[in-house]
């Protein structure tokens, strides 16, 4: 089955907030007949856009093809989380590459979010970055850890940007008495993905991108000029991107079989006015400390944007169900709140949950496997893939030489061997383990 197809409806973006809410964006022509390019890039996401971006300003002619529309997938329907560090914190960098490299991640991370920020200034895009995204910990042992955490990046990386919270102090900013306790991290923000998307997408255009929607890649020819086919044109190029995430399907064996698709889920509450205050007391983000992350935060006209619950297999579940359970278990005060919106993405995650980067061919790269991370690093991702083009390829080389195993079974096994694993890791985060 094709994830392009499956949930969605060709060439239009889910029913989601975003969406209703997204700055207007007049849909581009697909791709007709034969063009050539220095670069060829697949999929017009935060990576593809970013990678298509920082190209066009270093002078290089770029053809971008996105099968749907831009932003389509996990760009446009993300909880808009920006994080600080990478997707694995620093104790298990240290222990899987050594401190050198670890500190250099680092600084790769706090290099995103100042990009993101950038961007967002340069290009005057339609969003505000919202400063802090709090970590809300259920358990004694989780908040013990997140404070280990908090304590190691003051101390060995110099990171000052940390609030911690006792379990009255992050009650009164949550409005939810079910946490034990967490931190505030006033360096990391939010924004409105989708919107971010957009931005990126219209920068691009300035800068010379030939962008393409409704261009799906049937085919890739490998080769010194790699020849790249949809159902109504090809390009001709001397260096192909994948950036396609979760939405590769089987363009790249060597690439499916350790980037795993999975979905995950969004509600929109109508907005609550006044009572907003009662939920988050700051315009702040939340991720809790759940194997299957709970994330939320408030939108500009004051709806909870509450995401939650993942699934496996190929079709989305019933959205609101799935969402409306961990929701309530913490805010049970919105057992009345209308939902407005509800939908789903699909995203990628790795086995070592940190994002992949490999070279497929001699003239392909590929990022993708961001795991939940990807709102700073996958925009990273893009500027370094343009520098590794353009000969550069010192922090495409850091993250490129990390251990990344495939997922076992590869792509053929690898759907019902994760679905066991995660059951295991969904069972212990019913019973509080």
């Amino acid at each position: 089955m094709n994830l392009l197809h499956i949930n969605d409806k060709a060439g239009r973006y889910p029913p989601s907030y975003y969406a209703a809410t997204a700055t207007p964006f007049a849909e581009l022509p697909a791709l007709q007949g034969e063009v050539q390019a220095d670069v060829c890039i697949i999929g017009g996401g935060y990576t593809g856009l970013s990678a298509a971006l920082h190209l066009a300003e270093q002078g290089y002619s770029v053809v971008l093809l996105e099968a749907h529309r831009l932003g389509f997938g996990a760009s446009g329907r993300n909880g808009g989380q920006v994080g600080s560090g990478q997707r694995q914190d620093q104790d298990w960098l240290e222990a899987a590459v050594g401190q050198t490299a670890a500190h250099q991640m680092w600084d790769m991370a706090e290099e995103a979010k100042a990009l993101v920020k950038s961007l967002i200034r340069t290009h005057d895009m339609p969003l505000t970055f919202h400063q802090g995204v709090a970590t809300a910990c259920w358990h004694d042992a989780d908040l013990q850890s997140t404070l280990r955490s908090a304590e190691k990046l003051e101390r060995d990386y110099g990171y000052s940007d940390l609030e911690r919270l006792d379990q009255q102090a992050i009650g009164a900013v949550i409005g939810s008495q079910v946490f034990k306790g967490g931190v505030i991290d006033r360096g990391a923000g939010h924004v409105h993905p989708l919107n971010f998307s957009l931005g990126l997408a219209k920068a691009a255009m300035a800068a010379g991108v030939r962008l393409f929607e409704r261009s799906e890649v049937v085919k890739i020819v490998q080769g010194p000029k790699a020849v790249v086919h949809t159902a109504q044109g090809q390009v001709r190029t001397g260096q192909v991107i994948l950036a396609c995430n979760g939405y590769l399907g089987g363009l790249n064996a060597s690439v499916a079989a350790r980037v795993m698709p999975i979905n995950n889920f969004i509600v929109a509450t109508e907005p609550l006015g006044a009572a907003a205050a009662d939920i988050l007391s700051q315009n702040i983000a939340v991720a809790d400390t759940k194997f299957v992350v709970n994330y939320w935060r408030l939108s500009e006209d004051n709806r909870l944007l509450f995401g939650g619950g993942e699934s496996y297999g190929y079709r989305f579940p019933d959205i609101l169900k799935t969402v409306r359970k961990p929701m309530l278990r913490i805010y049970p005060q919105l057992a009345d709140a209308k939902i407005d919106y509800a939908w789903g993405g699909t995203l990628a995650i790795t086995t070592n949950r940190m994002p992949c980067f490999s070279r497929p061919a001699p003239n392909f790269l590929s990022a993708s496997g961001y795991s939940g991370h990807g709102v700073a690093m996958a925009v990273m991702a893009g500027k370094v893939l343009a520098a590794t083009v353009a000969g550069q390829s010192g922090q495409f080389d850091l993250l490129a030489n990390l251990p990344q195993r495939s997922f076992p079974g590869g792509a053929a096994l690898r759907w019902p061997l994760l679905v066991l694993a995660m059951t295991w890791y969904g069972l212990r985060d019913r019973l509080g383990l």
